[in-house]
């Protein structure tokens, strides 16, 4: 089968390397807008409760309802980006997230916020999906890096407006916060996705050549791709640790006040802030930084080595947390730690998936993969029912902690073998 990237007859020059990280830039700027839907949600939460006095657990319906509408319309989104461009995608992303936030600042009723956080999780959906898909299909040869620095701009986008969303929340009110920062963000994505392409044949390099890295040269259908047991495979793993790591970003803030942190100052490298501040906009730094880091790392040693060392990183993390946790300097610091290592899978499964199953159909099959996430949120209600049953946050730490462990084994011992035979099969029938 002829690879998309190594087409006989190329109908387009190579473009140069400085094109190519233009494109990706658009890409992580959009990405940065988007940010604040999932990751400023946290600052919401108890104002919309004081408010209106409905239960935590009630509120924390919409922001699952914004991952899973974020995330299992990926896969549509992406067949319209493989067939029509990236650019009508994002554009009708863009202007779904302003409209999400606007119903926000409006409503009255839990249904009002459900909504809101449904539209905008559709619109992010559309931009998150189109600029990884698209990263990936720029860079071949250095797939784990670009889809890396890509889901940064989500994980990290969020860091510099921590302090003024909530500043502005305090000063004006969430609903007043909800409109201002919904339209900005809406209307930047829409002039964004005006400069988004996607490569012509020809016009990137080969796949890259490395041992450590095991990369097909076949590219499989959507259709396929669902019938392999490899996928599923991957599938649960996403699940099991995107898990642990929703629960702390929806809770982050509940989680703090219960344990009696969440305004507590804490002075590191002479700034001070509150502790839930602090934590915060460190999280939000590391869990975008890590997301390049371990993916640049993952070109060089491989996928599943790179999710064994992180996923083993993320359980110890938050077993720390679960026992140290109550100390405002360690809350900042161990909640940093565990983001650190939790924001790679955004950039290690995309990746990984781009690798096993080719990079033709690289937006589509890459958001199949990416409906975990939504599955994986699904948990989050869960684990604030365990928390209110039992009064404790013990056993959804424990659980999380147990969850990474698991996935960390099974990268090393199950997916790195299973992975190796299905390529080899894969690239000897094409």
């Amino acid at each position: 089968m002829t690879d998309m990237v190594q087409a006989t007859a190329p109908t387009a020059a190579r473009v140069s390397d400085t094109y190519r990280w233009a494109q990706l830039a658009v890409g992580v700027a959009a990405m940065v807008m988007i940010a604040n839907y999932q990751y400023g949600w946290t600052f919401f939460v108890p104002d919309i409760q004081k408010k209106f006095g409905w239960d935590r657990a009630s509120i924390q319906w919409a922001f699952t309802l914004f991952v899973l509408f974020e995330t299992w319309l990926v896969p549509v989104e992406g067949w319209f980006v493989d067939k029509y461009g990236p650019r009508i995608v994002v554009l009708i992303g863009g202007i779904l997230c302003a409209i999400g936030w606007a119903i926000n600042a409006q409503a009255t009723t839990l249904n009002g916020f459900y909504l809101g956080m449904i539209i905008a999780g559709i619109g992010a959906g559309g931009v998150y999906g189109t600029c990884v898909g698209n990263a990936l299909k720029w860079f071949p040869d250095k797939r784990g890096l670009a889809a890396g620095i890509t889901a940064a701009g989500f994980g990290a986008g969020s860091a510099l407006t921590v302090a003024p969303i909530q500043a502005m929340i305090k000063d004006s009110g969430f609903q007043t916060t909800f409109l201002y920062f919904g339209l900005g963000q809406g209307i930047v994505i829409c002039i964004l996705a005006f400069f988004l392409l996607a490569p012509k044949p020809g016009q990137v390099p080969a796949v890259a050549a490395n041992a450590a890295l095991v990369q097909t040269r076949r590219n499989y259908q959507p259709t396929e791709v669902l019938r392999q047991p490899i996928f599923w495979l991957m599938y649960f793993m996403f699940v099991i640790v995107g898990a642990g790591g929703l629960m702390v970003t929806a809770n982050l803030k509940p989680i703090a006040v219960d344990w009696k942190v969440d305004s507590v100052p804490v002075t590191l490298m002479a700034v001070t802030m509150t502790a839930v501040t602090f934590a915060a906009t460190i999280d939000r730094v590391l869990n975008g930084l890590t997301r390049p880091f371990f993916g640049w790392i993952s070109d060089m040693i491989g996928r599943e080595n790179t999710m064994f060392i992180a996923f083993g990183m993320e359980g110890f993390g938050i077993w720390m947390l679960y026992l140290w946790g109550h100390d405002p300097l360690w809350f900042v610091l161990l909640s940093g730690f565990v983001f650190f290592a939790w924001g790679e899978i955004y950039s290690l499964f995309p990746s990984t998936c781009t690798d096993t199953f080719g990079a033709k159909f690289a937006t589509t099959n890459a958001g199949l993969l990416y409906t975990a996430k939504g599955t994986a949120a699904l948990l989050v209600p869960i684990a604030n029912y365990m928390q209110q049953s039992s009064g404790t946050w013990d056993s959804v730490f424990i659980i999380a902690a147990g969850a990474n462990i698991l996935a960390s084994l099974l990268a090393i011992m199950v997916l790195k073998p299973w992975r190796k035979v299905v390529v080899a099969k894969s690239t000897a029938a094409a």
